[in-house]
């Protein structure tokens, strides 16, 4: 996988640049990565979510070439912002079934790996979302730490480097934010 970060990182230097045949090369190179995240965050929906991992990152892929050109830093940077944008797509997703049917049937997701939980809790997504937009006027970085770490999947190292903090402040920005999500998300739960 080594290999892969230095041409990930060029493509995205040439993207930044303006090079739009370099961002196409680096989601066919990012692909199989982005698809499995995709995935991953399927995985914790309902069963029968009606979008599936390819469909996810194909609209991904539309919204960052549709979107304003990014300040790409790194590879972590890049899948930092995919993941931020594979959350919006699940909220709208979720948004858009909830308007359908006015109330009848929201998205849910569980809340297991974002917890710790021993047990699975399904939640709405849109309260997780909700309940992050919260997290995120508390404490900025500790509501970028739980996204880097839940929707981008991203590996502690990963994320240090991204927020540009130490290991020790990361694990005290996951502490309170794990206490403040459960005591939000679900009020009887003991942490």
């Amino acid at each position: 996988m080594s290999e892969h970060r230095p041409e990930l990182t060029a493509l995205l230097t040439d993207w930044r640049c303006g090079n739009e045949e370099a961002g196409r090369q680096l989601m066919t190179a990012a692909y199989d990565q982005l698809r499995r995240l995709a995935a991953y965050y399927l995985h914790h929906e309902r069963a029968d979510h009606t979008l599936q991992a390819t469909e996810l990152v194909g609209e991904l892929y539309l919204r960052l070439f549709s979107s304003e050109p990014v300040d790409w830093q790194d590879r972590a940077h890049f899948f930092a912002v995919a993941a931020r944008q594979l959350r919006r797509i699940l909220v709208d997703h979720a948004r858009g079934k909830h308007a359908e049917k006015r109330g009848g049937s929201r998205v849910r997701v569980s809340l297991t790996a974002i917890a710790g939980l021993a047990q699975p809790v399904e939640m709405d997504v849109l309260h997780i979302d909700e309940t992050l937009r919260q997290l995120e006027e508390l404490d900025p970085r500790a509501a970028a730490g739980v996204e880097l770490r839940f929707f981008a999947g991203l590996k502690e190292t990963e994320i240090v480097e991204v927020l540009g903090i130490s290991l020790a402040t990361l694990h005290r920005d996951w502490r309170f934010s794990r206490a403040w999500l459960i005591s939000q998300l679900m009020p009887g739960v003991k942490r």
